[in-house]
């Protein structure tokens, strides 16, 4: 096996895909974007296969949501890193992941992707860089693979292109002092009786106030969050 071949990873081919009537060829895209705007009003869940904050314009598709249209139209994943740059010396680090979507029982490609994440990244600044490497990996791969759904699956009028892309709420940001523990304490009761994936709950708090961390939210955004998470939790009843 090459070292390209053995950079790929395939998922879901071995899962039974969803009926959704379309062939395996390269659907149209204008029908694909009609009932998957349908499928996502009735199958996707706000918070965990996208995001939703007031005062933007458009959610953001996460990696759940991602992997969800996938299934539905019966396509697996393919992920590949083109190009990696890893300077230890200096805690540089740098990926670029190519994703292929193909029907399942084809090898046509019907959609690619591409998504890149490294160290410098504003977000990682206060981080040793030595401890997130497999984090900024998973990035790039996220990064990717939204792109490619958003190609095939004719939903860029719906969802944004990535969470980078969305502009920070002036009015959500700390200054009141630092989050308490029984905020803490709710917030992660919360995650946990929803069965949030810890990962979705971090991006979701990225995407409302540019943390990546329960702990680092001011008392104003943790009463925000620990609302949303309440509303969600109602939603789903």
């Amino acid at each position: 096996m090459s070292r390209k071949q053995s950079n790929i990873v395939t998922l879901a081919q071995h899962e039974q895909p969803l009926d959704t009537g379309i062939n395996n060829s390269l659907p149209d895209a204008r029908k694909t974007g009609k009932y998957l705007a349908k499928f996502i009003e009735e199958q996707m869940v706000e918070g965990i296969d996208y995001g939703k904050v007031t005062g933007y314009s458009k959610p953001t598709l996460l990696k759940p949501g991602a992997e969800k249209i996938c299934q539905h139209l019966k396509l697996t994943i393919q992920y590949e890193v083109n190009h990696r740059f890893e300077e230890w010396k200096q805690g540089i680090f740098h990926y670029e992941v190519r994703v292929t979507l193909i029907p399942i029982n084809s090898t046509q490609i019907v959609a690619e992707g591409l998504g890149t994440s490294n160290t410098k990244e504003e977000q990682y600044n206060e981080q040793s860089p030595y401890t997130i490497v497999n984090t900024v990996l998973k990035m790039a791969k996220k990064r990717a693979l939204v792109d490619a759904v958003l190609n095939v699956s004719a939903t860029s009028g719906i969802f944004t292109q990535d969470i980078e892309d969305m502009p920070k709420s002036v009015d959500l940001k700390g200054g009141d002092g630092t989050i308490t523990k029984r905020q803490l304490k709710k917030i992660h009761e919360l995650v946990k009786d929803q069965r949030m994936n810890p990962d979705t709950a971090r991006e979701m708090m990225r995407l409302m106030f540019g943390v990546d961390h329960s702990t680092k939210l001011s008392k104003t955004q943790a009463s925000t969050f620990i609302q949303d998470l309440l509303l969600l939790s109602e939603s789903r009843r």
